[in-house]
């Protein structure tokens, strides 16, 4: 199945740790702007996938079942993308050669950057057209993922009577929401996706794929410190992140909850830091520019200020909808703008068509 991959309709499907979402969206033929068509969203339990390995099948199954009852969804064909230690991202350098010559040669090719049996992985390759200086190379973005964590995906979809047509990655699903939402900086930008249980770094440098990496941290850390200082349960806990009650945002933290959440927002900063400064050591680029927040934990208070401060860069939450027409008589504008940033990776799926690159 092709990793990278506007003809039929699709449904974007983002089986995260904490939520499973699905989207679909229509393109005007003649503007080229986009609606939202369906969007919903179910709540996993914490142990339904834990460290990206799906550990409730039923669950999980049941839980994309109801979401396409309850919203009607007619579209079987789906998007969805995974993450996590078991898919590797690459930029190699390689002799000139046809995209007919890559894929006979590439398995060979890849060997040497995958620390995974090759037999093990679904490979993809894409050329990066100009990105070489030296005529007699080029440069292609590598992409392989472990095919027991592709298979198991598949298999989640097939299950609850859908048909698996793509499986991206969540770094490149971000880049797809980013470049029909903001107008793609001639500049390099890191698009950091904080998840549950993981976070995608993605460097973009003048509108292409420079550097990913995915850290196994993310917003479970914050829910998890607040209910072992407090001994509280992790549903209290989950709300107490967030500021308390769901409908009162700007709710003051109390102060043990302040500091908690300040303490992982530093460690998890620090991550981040030590992965732009990483890619910023190893790469000719002269420096980052903006990092763009997104994810479910993107909003946890201070979050936003300890990546900037730690990083020296201008922080930005995204907006996944910003270019995207809604229809307020059937989508609820003040829920959308409140979960937001949870939607940045299910809005990059359901932009992808079978065939794209």
């Amino acid at each position: 199945m092709a990793l990278f991959s506007r003809s039929r309709p699709s449904l974007g499907l983002d089986i995260g740790s904490s939520h499973v979402k699905l989207m679909e969206l229509e393109q005007d033929p003649k503007s080229g702007r986009h609606r939202l068509v369906n969007f919903g969203m179910a709540k996993l339990p914490p142990e339904a996938i834990v460290d990206g390995a799906v550990m409730n099948t039923n669950v999980i199954v049941d839980a994309i079942r109801e979401l396409v009852q309850r919203h009607r969804v007619k579209t079987k064909n789906v998007v969805a993308s995974v993450s996590g230690n078991s898919v590797i991202i690459k930029r190699i350098n390689l002799p000139q050669m046809t995209a007919d010559e890559l894929e006979e040669s590439i398995q060979w090719e890849a060997e040497q950057y995958i620390p995974f049996d090759i037999n093990d992985v679904n490979i993809d390759v894409q050329i990066l057209e100009g990105a070489s200086d030296d005529p007699g190379q080029m440069e292609v973005l590598l992409v392989a993922a472990r095919k027991e964590l592709v298979n198991e995906y598949q298999a989640l979809i097939q299950q609850a009577g859908l048909k698996p047509s793509v499986i991206d990655v969540d770094a490149f699903a971000i880049s797809n929401m980013f470049e029909l939402n903001y107008d793609v900086p001639a500049e390099t930008v890191a698009l950091v996706n904080v998840g549950a249980s993981n976070v995608n770094i993605h460097v973009v440098r003048n509108g292409v794929s420079a550097f990913t990496r995915d850290i196994a941290a993310g917003g479970r850390q914050f829910t998890e410190e607040i209910q072992r200082s407090l001994n509280i349960s992790y549903e209290e806990a989950e709300a107490m992140k967030v500021g308390g009650d769901e409908r009162d945002k700007a709710s003051v933290v109390p102060e043990e909850i302040e500091r908690v959440l300040a303490s992982v927002g530093d460690n998890l900063a620090t991550e981040v830091q030590r992965s732009l400064d990483f890619y910023l050591s190893t790469s000719a680029d002269g420096g980052l520019a903006r990092v763009y927040l997104s994810g479910g934990a993107a909003r946890t208070p201070g979050l936003a200020r300890a990546i900037s401060r730690q990083t020296g860069l201008p922080a930005e939450i995204v907006d996944p909808f910003r270019r995207i027409q809604i229809d307020e008589r059937a989508f609820n504008p003040a829920f959308l703008n409140d979960i937001a940033p949870q939607a940045a990776v299910v809005v990059g799926l359901a932009l992808r068509r079978p065939g794209d690159k």
